[in-house]
């Protein structure tokens, strides 16, 4: 008897390839994309006949809350749910309890990943005043995705608002740094714009100036020091026309949230439900994100996945806390944009995968292609389906986006070969693995 040549093959699905979707096969061999196209037998085979193959889709800005904030979440259910969601990877945010701010706690991390994450993962390793000078050390610690700066307190207590401390962190390292851009001293200055029992007036409080005083400010230290920066979750057109003359320097990102709700709405009908920083803002400043993506200027998408237990969501506002999931409903959301016509299929995967290995530098992700890993998001463009409170697997169990209709849906996640997730049926076991990159990798010579 002949054995298989390849370990899987996807059959007859239209595959987004870097310079063309063409309908063929896929065949995997070890984990990694073996050949495009041709013949040939495997020991599984997935007819995709009416299915889109993605490369595995990288969600680059996750909170897990593990350790210290299980209640809401950890790696074992926040990377369930991102596989659910067509997620073959993740970036895992450091203010957890105790903050990820010492090689110790990123070597704890990853010992309570192994065997629980679904997905492959990184951790960032969050910028403080006591390690400002150890950057350059922290950010090559393997299984890392670099340093995190938060200017703006929010979850956590991670906080880095001094101009002289920043500096210290941007002069340590050579990697990208992550950047919360909230101005802190505005923060303190507008806390009495907040009204009790009225989450509409957060965005009042954390205002455009707040988010771009905090942005433009990172962006004249990183000139300083030539440091390249990442700014995270972007709301506003005014700090996308900003970065749009810095792009040599600042890439950013924008989140499915705030390409989706309007505060006029979101507030109303969702409450609490909608409050996360930097905030859910009007339709104008939605309006206008979609402008500046249009103009190309957002280099990714990311979920800013920040669960909380319903009952704290519930109290009454300010008392809440900031933050909503969102690694499971992030491709769903934005395939539904796709099929509204508001941006490209090809746009979509710049965003989600090639342009996440371009910024990060990973290794073997974000394409499909020979040599690569066999990491794939499946997803019926077609199917039109509504977001139900039963299909969510984070533990917080809810989602601002239930009762949704939505078109387009993830239908497969498969990451280095493994078929993790197939029509919401979950594979027997966890074997998410730490992702490499070419800052901190050391391959094998002869």
């Amino acid at each position: 008897m002949t054995l298989p040549i390849f370990d899987l093959c996807l059959k007859n699905g239209s595959v987004v390839l870097p310079d063309a979707t063409v309908v063929t096969d896929v065949y995997v061999r070890d984990g990694r994309i073996a050949r495009i196209g041709g013949q040939g037998d495997a020991g599984r085979v997935i007819d995709c006949t009416g299915l889109t193959v993605l490369p595995g889709v990288i969600d680059t800005q996750v909170h897990f809350r593990e350790p210290g904030l299980t209640a809401a979440e950890d790696l074992a259910t926040g990377s369930l749910a991102a596989v659910m969601g067509g997620v073959t990877a993740v970036f895992e945010m450091p203010n957890t309890k105790p903050p990820t701010d010492c090689p110790e706690a990123v070597v704890a991390k990853l010992e309570h990943a192994r065997g629980r994450m679904w997905c492959d993962h990184a951790f960032y390793v969050g910028a403080t005043t006591d390690n400002a000078d150890r950057c350059a050390e922290l950010e090559m610690l393997p299984g890392t995705a670099g340093i995190k700066i938060f200017m703006g307190s929010s979850t956590g207590s991670l906080l880095v608002s001094d101009d002289a401390v920043l500096e210290r962190v941007l002069r340590s390292g050579r990697r990208r740094v992550a950047i919360h851009a909230e101005d802190e001293t505005r923060l303190h200055e507008r806390m009495g714009e907040r009204k009790a029992g009225d989450p509409s007036s957060h965005p009042v409080w954390r205002d455009e100036e707040t988010a771009l005083r905090a942005t433009r400010r990172i962006v004249q230290l990183a000139r300083r020091t030539g440091r390249r920066i990442h700014v995270l979750h972007i709301t506003t057109p005014a700090e996308l026309e900003f970065l749009s003359g810095h792009k040599d320097i600042a890439s950013c990102e924008v989140t499915p949230q705030h390409l989706t709700l309007a505060g006029e709405d979101a507030y109303a009908r969702l409450g609490t439900l909608a409050q996360m920083n930097p905030p859910i803002r009007g339709q104008k400043y939605r309006d206008g994100l979609w402008y500046w993506m249009g103009q190309g200027v957002p280099d990714i998408i990311g979920s800013d996945h920040a669960p909380h237990p319903l009952a704290a969501k519930q109290r009454a506002y300010p008392d809440t806390p900031s933050g909503m999931p969102g690694v499971q409903t992030l491709l769903p959301l934005m395939l539904n944009h796709v099929a509204q016509g508001r941006l490209s299929l090809r746009r979509l995967v710049d965003m989600t995968s090639a342009g996440p290995q371009r910024l990060f530098g990973l290794v073997r992700k974000g394409r499909i292609a020979v040599g690569y890993d066999a990491d794939f998001s499946v997803v019926d463009l077609a199917a039109r389906w509504t977001v139900q409170q039963e299909w969510l697997a984070s533990k917080c169990g809810w989602s601002p986006f239930v009762g949704d209709e939505l078109t387009g849906r993830p239908m497969g996640t498969i990451i280095r070969g493994n078929v993790v997730m197939w029509e919401n049926q979950i594979a027997p076991t966890a074997q998410g693995a730490p992702l490499l990159f070419e800052a901190t990798d050391r391959p094998l010579t002869a």
